[in-house]
C-alpha cells in the first residue's frame, strides 16, 4: 500500500508582521523562493521530478495575489512545467496544503510535492483583501442576525465558557515564550530554519520570540477587543484577551517536502515521518475557535489512536484559549503540549502556519524519539484541520 512520507521540512525564522519586521523587506513571493530553492538544495533532489506545488496564503491580494505559490515558484528557479496552486482555508491554509498533497500521493495523482505557505502580514495587512466590502453576503447575514464576530471575541468567548481566568491565560503564554527559547537556546530550531537574505541581512533567528516573557508583565496588558456593545450582547464575557496571550501578527514561510514512500526509496532519500490520519470539519463560526475538538476526535477516531498514544501535540497558539480548552476536553498531558512554544512565541504567519507547525513537530519527533504526533489548527468562519505523523 502506497504511503505518503515527508523527507524534509523547512521554515524561515518569526518576524514581526508589522513595517521594520526583520522580514519585512522581503516580497512575499520572493521569500517563499528562497524557501523553495534551500529545501530542494537540502535535499539534493532534482526540481523537475516535482508534479505540484500547493501553497497556503490567507491574504491573497496586493503582492500576494495572482497565485504567489507560482511566481514562488518561477523566482526559486524551478523549471516552467512545474505548476504550483494557491489555496485558502484560513489558518489552516497550509496544513491543508499538506493534507491536498500527501492525499494526492496516496490516491496515486502525485509522486512528488511541495506544501507550503506564505504570509507576510507587514506588507499585506489582516483584512486587506476584502477592500472594505463585505465579503459574506446577505444569506450569511441572514442566518447569523446578530452577526458573526471577530476571532478575539471568539477567544473572549472560549475564556468565558471554559473558566480560563486571565491568570491560567497569561501563565500560558510565559510558558510558551519559555519553551521557545529554551529550544533555540538549546539548538533545537536549527534543523527546521533555514537562513533567509534581505538586502545584506542574512535572517535565522525568530524575532517573535521574548525571553524575559513573566505573568507579572504580561498581567499588565490592557485587553484588545473590549467592546461596550458587545459587552451587552455577551455579558458573560470578562475582557481577558491582550496582546500578550494572543499571537503576534507575524511574517513568515514554510515548506514540506512530501512524497510516495516508494520514490522516496527511488531516489535513496530518507523520510523523516509518514502521514497517518488526515480530517477536517467545520463548526460554529461564532465560536469559530472550537473546530480544534471535534477535528481532533474526528482524527483520532479515524487512526484508532487515543490521545495517549500521541507524543506531541501542536496546538495552534492563535490565542491561549484555545490550546487550553483543548487540553480540558481531551485530559491531554501539558508537558506534551507544544513542547517547544507556540504561535504566542513562535508567531502565526497565517498562511504559513501550517506547515510551520508540521515542521516544527516533525523535528521534535526526531529529536524525542516519540511515534506519533497530532497537528491541529483552528481557522476564521469555523473549521479545523488535524493531521496525525508516525516517525519513521
Amino acid at each position: 500500500m502506497t504511503s505518503a512520507v515527508i523527507v524534509d521540512a523547512v521554515r524561515t525564522a518569526s518576524g514581526k508582521g508589522k513595517p521594520g519586521g526583520q522580514l519585512s523587506g522581503l516580497h512575499p513571493a520572493e521569500l517563499l523562493s528562497q524557501v523553495l530553492r534551500q529545501l530542494v538544495e537540502r535535499t539534493g533532489i532534482d526540481p523537475g521530478l516535482i508534479d505540484d506545488v500547493i501553497g497556503g496564503c490567507v491574504s491573497q491580494a496586493g503582492e500576494q495575489a495572482i497565485n504567489i505559490t507560482r511566481s514562488a515558484v518561477l523566482g526559486a528557479g524551478f523549471p516552467e512545467h512545474v505548476p504550483a496552486t494557491t489555496i485558502d482555508r484560513q489558518c489552516g491554509s497550509s496544513q491543508q496544503a499538506a493534507h491536498f498533497a500527501a492525499q494526492g500521493v496516496l490516491s496515486g495523482a502525485y509522486d512528488v510535492v511541495i506544501a507550503c505557505g506564505v504570509e507576510l502580514m507587514s506588507r499585506v495587512p489582516m483584512g486587506f483583501a476584502a477592500q472594505g466590502k463585505n465579503p459574506f453576503g446577505p444569506a450569511v447575514g441572514a442566518r447569523y442576525p446578530e452577526g458573526l464576530v471577530n476571532q478575539g471575541v471568539s477567544a473572549e468567548l472560549i475564556a468565558a465558557r471554559w473558566k480560563l481566568d486571565r491568570a491560567t491565560l497569561d501563565e500560558y503564554s510565559a510558558r510558551s515564550h519559555a519553551r521557545a527559547a529554551a529550544t533555540a537556546a538549546a539548538g533545537g530550531f536549527d534543523r527546521e530554519i533555514v537562513p533567509v537574505v534581505s538586502g545584506n541581512t542574512k535572517i535565522s533567528t525568530d524575532e517573535t520570540v521574548r525571553p524575559q516573557t513573566t505573568m507579572e508583565g504580561l498581567a499588565g496588558l490592557d485587553p484588545s477587543f473590549a467592546d461596550e456593545r458587545l459587552s451587552q450582547r455577551f455579558p458573560e464575557i470578562e475582557w481577558k484577551i491582550t496582546p500578550g496571550n494572543s499571537s503576534p501578527l507575524t511574517d513568515g514561510a514554510s515548506a514540506v517536502l512530501i512524497m510516495s514512500e516508494e520514490k522516496a526509496n527511488a531516489l535513496g532519500l530518507q523520510p523523516t515521518a509518514r502521514f497517518h490520519t488526515f480530517a477536517v470539519t467545520g463548526s460554529d463560526p461564532l465560536l469559530m475557535l472550537t473546530g480544534v475538538v471535534p477535528a481532533t476526535r474526528k482524527a483520532l477516531d479515524r487512526s484508532g489512536l487515543t490521545i495517549e498514544d500521541i507524543g506531541a501535540y501542536e496546538v495552534n497558539e492563535a490565542f491561549a484559549p484555545v490550546p487550553l480548552m483543548w487540553q480540558q476536553e481531551f485530559g491531554a498531558d501539558p508537558e506534551r503540549l507544544n513542547p517547544r512554544g507556540g504561535a504566542i512565541a513562535l508567531g502565526h504567519a497565517l498562511g504559513a502556519s501550517g506547515t510551520r507547525l508540521l515542521t516544527t513537530l516533525v523535528n521534535h519527533l526526531q529529536a524525542t524519539g516519540a511515534r506519533y504526533g497530532l497537528q491541529t489548527m483552528c481557522e476564521g468562519g469555523g473549521m479545523a484541520n488535524a493531521t496525525i505523523v508516525e516517525r519513521l
